[in-house]
């Protein structure tokens, strides 16, 4: 079963489908970046604009059956994350991906935790 997630989103019009389609587009090798450690960067077109201009999508994966979207930003507002922000973000992806199954049903089932356009 491939599971998607949301931990945090930016003040963005990002929305859950956006978000699924870029899944969609990752699981078949459309990646813009992949900044490691399970980091990837992926463009989101927000509504009435094209991706080039529109959001930044940073998403946890293990590249089979786990997708977490970290952080959401508009390219207008900041051109990418720092350094420091990177390394938080590959430590707290490193603890979304080590995570099992019941782990994951705790945290949905507290809220801490959002699954979205899950398969089943």
């Amino acid at each position: 079963m491939t599971r998607h997630f949301s931990r945090w989103l930016s003040k963005t019009d990002l929305s859950v489908e956006a978000l699924c389609n870029a899944i969609e587009e990752m699981e078949r090798g459309l990646v813009d970046a992949n900044l490691g450690g399970g980091i990837m960067k992926k463009r989101v077109a927000l509504p009435g604009r094209g991706k080039r201009g529109s959001a930044r999508s940073l998403i946890a994966t293990n590249n089979l059956n786990r997708w977490f979207f970290l952080f959401g930003f508009e390219k207008n507002e900041r051109d990418n994350i720092s350094p420091k922000e990177l390394t938080a973000l590959k430590a707290v992806a490193a603890d979304l991906l080590r995570l099992g199954v019941t782990q994951l049903e705790a945290a949905v089932a507290a809220k801490t935790l959002q699954e979205i356009c899950h398969e089943n």
